[in-house]
């Protein structure tokens, strides 16, 4: 698959061959679907945390007699039926994380790469570098290709210009190559992939 490679001015500078076993795989809904909740379950923080009887303020010791009352056995007033009491069976501070093969994870990076490409979704630029950390300026470049929401995949090194320029625009995001995953890739209107990163993934998918 041939597919133009262009500036950050929007001008041709030639093509690039897409190999067809990473930009060009069956669209996979389901495995997609998959990607996005084994990263979104990952990121959790998971810090919730409710008190049991054993983290409540309060004495240990029998509130009244067993028997001779009237009123029902009682063994603590930190059980949860009385105010100020613990929580049963709330939730408590834990991972949220899900399994997802190492096969599948891989595929539906694939996938999405596919996806982006299938649906003309993809830009292939030359370099991802400008001279000044000016977002003026990287506004206007943004303008010329006509991209308003975007997710721009560079080499393993990224350019430092490039990442300032960009942080402040709203719906644009810059990640390494390594860096590349299912959900900012879904999440972003376009996908604009340096020649750099295009080597990078094809290396590390096609393994």
């Amino acid at each position: 698959m041939k597919v133009a490679v262009k500036t950050l001015d929007n001008k041709d500078v030639g093509n690039i061959e897409l190999n067809d076993s990473v930009f060009g795989v069956e669209i996979r809904a389901d495995i997609m679907h998959r990607m996005v909740h084994y990263q979104l379950n990952k990121r959790r923080a998971g810090t919730h945390k409710t008190k049991g009887v054993s983290d409540v303020s309060g004495t240990g010791k029998k509130p009244w007699n067993q028997k001779g009352t009237g009123r029902s056995r009682a063994s603590t007033m930190r059980a949860a039926h009385f105010v100020g009491g613990a929580t049963i069976f709330g939730p408590v501070v834990r991972s949220h994380a899900t399994e997802l093969p190492k096969k599948q994870r891989m595929l539906a990076l694939k996938t999405a790469l596919s996806a982006k490409a299938a649906s003309g979704q993809l830009v292939i630029v030359d370099t991802a570098a400008i001279a000044e950390p000016k977002t003026k300026t990287m506004t206007a470049k943004l303008s010329a290709l006509g991209i308003r929401s975007a997710l721009f995949v560079c080499g393993e090194d990224m350019d430092r210009n490039f990442a300032l320029a960009t942080r402040n625009i709203p719906h644009i995001d810059v990640l390494p190559c390594e860096g590349a995953n299912v959900y900012d890739i879904l999440r972003h209107d376009i996908l604009v992939l340096t020649k750099d990163a295009v080597e990078n993934l094809t290396k590390r998918l096609s393994a």
